[in-house]
């Protein structure tokens, strides 16, 4: 998953030369073209791409064609490895969902043995919660043990988490918003989608089991979240969208979609140099179009730049899962390094990468 950056992508960032001010640039290949450089009237001058993305779906097509048009031509770019990644999005607001149906079960399982896995209202919401914004950082920022309050048998103890896991995710990026009180229909949600990047919400199980009743995740999820450096536009993804799996109930009408919009994306989680599970985004049971529109449907606005994730994405096969609570594996120890990977046929989202600091 090492290629993938050819002019069917053009994913947009933020690079640096080591002490410089940040540049917003298009990947092509393993060489950053940077996008002040070209012919446009579009604001590219600045450190993040969020006055490119408050302008809206035809400056983000004017811009593509505009960086295709360059890089035929043989337009200067910089090699990748002269560079440092930047976060390329001010970060307003992010929001984290539970949309896969495998990973809901599983952990119901684990943390509710003897009720129902999901919740009464799983199937028919898109369940999510409002994580840290300010806690978002860049592939190979390293990622320091939490602490918190740890459930025993009896009163809880203070320390570092002894339960540090991933979740491996997929994230979108927001373009113009909506007033507030207001909302975004599914029709509607295609329209404000920048584009897409991997995460991964570390999380903190032993902290998360104690605190998430009765107001839902907190500390043991607010103290990083890791996403790669290139923004896959959502116009790179088009030739793989794909039908969503079948919803039952039927959501109600505001959640209602026409045509696919599940994304054909494999994904594959590394740990110590070592593969430990392989899926696929498309096995998602709630769609982005669906998550934004209830993310908005009570009249919230969204900004350019906010951040929702899909939630773990697990699949119904052993090697499937993803996170380490799911796939029975030990948690995380210092020094330990994951990578994430996703691919859509020729499109590569690169990779998300973090290790515990000792």
């Amino acid at each position: 998953m090492t290629d993938g950056f050819g002019l069917d992508n053009l994913p947009y960032g933020a690079v640096a030369r080591p002490g410089e001010r940040a540049q917003l640039a298009a990947r092509i290949g393993d060489e950053a073209l940077l996008l002040a450089s070209l012919k446009t009237d579009l604001p590219l001058d600045g450190e993040t791409l969020n006055p490119l993305l408050s302008l809206g779906r035809p400056a983000w097509d004017e811009l593509r064609a505009t960086v295709r048009e360059a890089a035929q031509k043989g337009t200067e770019t910089v090699p990748l490895a002269d560079l440092e990644p930047r976060l390329p999005v001010a970060i307003g607001d992010y929001v984290d969902f539970y949309s896969s149906l495998e990973h809901a079960t599983n952990l119901g399982r684990l943390f509710r043995p003897h009720t129902d896995p999901l919740l009464p209202n799983w199937r028919h919401l898109p369940v999510g919660y409002h994580g840290r914004a300010s806690s978002v950082v860049i592939s190979g920022t390293p990622i320091h043990r939490p602490h918190g309050q740890l459930p025993t048998d009896e009163a809880p103890t203070f320390g570092p988490t002894q339960r540090l896991d991933i979740e491996l995710e997929l994230g979108f990026i927001t373009g113009p918003g909506n007033p507030l009180g207001t909302s975004i229909s599914t029709a509607e949600a295609p329209d404000h989608v920048f584009g897409f990047v991997l995460v991964n919400d570390w999380s903190a199980r032993d902290i998360q089991r104690w605190e998430y009743q009765p107001l839902g995740p907190f500390l043991g999820k607010s103290f990083a979240t890791s996403i790669s450096p290139w923004v896959v536009p959502l116009a790179a993804l088009e030739p793989f969208r794909v039908p969503s799996v079948p919803q039952d109930p039927p959501p109600l009408e505001y959640l209602k979609t026409s045509g696919d919009w599940a994304l054909d994306i494999a994904l594959e989680v590394e740990l110590n140099g070592e593969v430990i599970s392989r899926t696929n985004a498309r096995g998602l049971y709630w769609t982005f179009p669906q998550q934004l529109a209830h993310a908005t449907v009570n009249g919230t606005n969204v900004r350019p730049g906010d951040l929702y994730a899909s939630g773990t994405i697990s699949g119904p096969e052993p090697g499937s899962e993803g996170s380490l609570i799911e796939l029975g594996r030990p948690f995380l120890q210092d020094g330990d390094t994951v990578v994430l990977r996703g691919r859509a046929g020729s499109v590569s989202f690169g990779e998300v990468a973090g290790t515990i600091a000792r």
